[in-house]
């Protein structure tokens, strides 16, 4: 059905890239239309971990299992469980059973660079097309006409958003909005912890640490270019970031110290030697029970289609199992229709992404809840 099909793609993040990779393999003319001024713009954020039966299965489905292989982070995945004061109640790095791929606990994590790299890597040279932010599309023909801030325009016989939480190509689909969680999150970084937050850098291991205390949740985490990540989060106002100056790391550190006033001086360090300016990220959701009408050329997949709180690790793992189903139906000989390809995609995908959203908004309850951290050692320790 797709054939002759031109397909555009709105956003290169890792569920876009892998489309594109799936639809590549099946000779299917594909373009992915990026916001990013070139490949080499900075990629902020933790590292991701991948599931066996969503993100694996896409890198696997995409032949690049053995590339992931060379950039993934062996033990990075270890962690650590510590009260607000870093003392550690419970550490993996020695205890934690082997696993390796193909075994169903096993969550490999890949710093966001390399994967995009990864995957950009695997696409034909012109794939790409960027410095291409989405401003609108009308219909045109049987198709869309899409419009870019830069002043350009592209044809498109089908278009997927796969253009993240503020996606401008799902209002052309659903007015469904998501709804505020009650928890807002800020991240931060650290070029050189080594010498600037070494208190942390030393308990870190290259893995990550989570921390809780009094409802407030702290998360750090190694990267592989020696730098680490944070992100700490709790439930507040909706609008509680705005009238901090993110840029300013004096007034971030007495923001630290005010809301986090329980916590030990031995976090201090990550506000003292951050990069700035620092990332706000409240913490939306989309409605569970979210429902449209399949359109016959027009579709998204990741958080443009069912944004999620992080709280259980499924955001990119979602996106990038939606690539490999709606990859699959769109070159599927078993439907009558494009239209009817897209609506059965759809219909799974929802399913499947509220079952996860549901888990998501569980663990973010109880991750900020009074007594988090004996609940999160129970968790574990019933995980082992």
């Amino acid at each position: 059905m797709i054939q002759n099909k031109k397909i555009a793609i709105v956003g290169g993040g890792p569920g876009g890239l892998i489309l594109a990779r799936l639809l590549q393999l099946k000779n299917v003319a594909v373009k992915v239309y990026e916001r990013d001024f070139n490949a080499a713009a900075r990629v902020q954020g933790t590292t991701l971990d991948l599931h066996e039966d969503s993100g694996l299965k896409a890198i696997r489905e995409a032949g690049l299992l053995e590339e992931f292989k060379k950039n993934y982070r062996p033990g990075a995945d270890r962690m650590l469980l510590t009260n607000e004061n870093a003392e550690v109640f419970l550490s993996d790095h020695e205890g934690k059973p082997e696993a390796d791929f193909g075994s169903e606990h096993f969550r490999p994590e890949i710093d966001r660079g390399p994967l995009r790299q990864l995957l950009l890597e695997s696409l034909q040279s012109d794939t790409v097309v960027w410095d291409s932010q989405f401003v609108s599309m009308e219909i045109q023909n049987e198709g869309w006409l899409l419009h870019f801030k830069n002043g350009t325009a592209a044809y498109a016989d089908i278009v997927i958003g796969a253009d993240g939480a503020n996606s401008k190509i799902r209002p052309y689909i659903t007015n469904i909005k998501s709804f505020y969680t009650g928890t807002s999150g800020l991240m931060g970084s650290v070029e050189t912890p080594e010498t600037t937050a070494p208190y942390i850098h030393k308990l870190l291991k290259d893995g990550k640490i989570m921390a809780f205390g009094g409802g407030l949740f702290f998360c750090v985490a190694s990267k592989g270019d020696g730098s680490l990540a944070y992100y700490l989060s709790y439930k507040t106002d909706e609008s509680h970031f705005k009238n901090l100056d993110l840029a300013n790391k004096k007034q971030m550190l007495s923001w630290f110290k005010n809301d986090f006033a329980e916590w030990g001086n031995v976090w201090q360090e990550l506000f003292e030697n951050a990069e700035t300016p620092f990332m706000p990220i409240p913490i939306y959701c989309m409605p569970l029970n979210q429902t449209w009408e399949a359109l016959p050329n027009l579709t998204i997949l990741g958080d443009a289609a069912h944004v999620m709180p992080p709280y259980a690790g499924e955001g990119v793992n979602m996106a990038m199992l939606d690539a490999v189903e709606l990859s699959e139906c769109l070159t599927s000989d078993k439907y009558k229709s494009i239209q009817e390809a897209i609506s059965f995609y759809e219909v799974t995908m929802r399913k499947r992404a509220s079952i996860a959203a549901q888990a998501s908004l569980e663990n973010g309850d109880m991750m900020h809840s009074e007594g988090a951290l004996e609940k999160m050692l129970a968790f574990f320790s019933g995980n082992d």
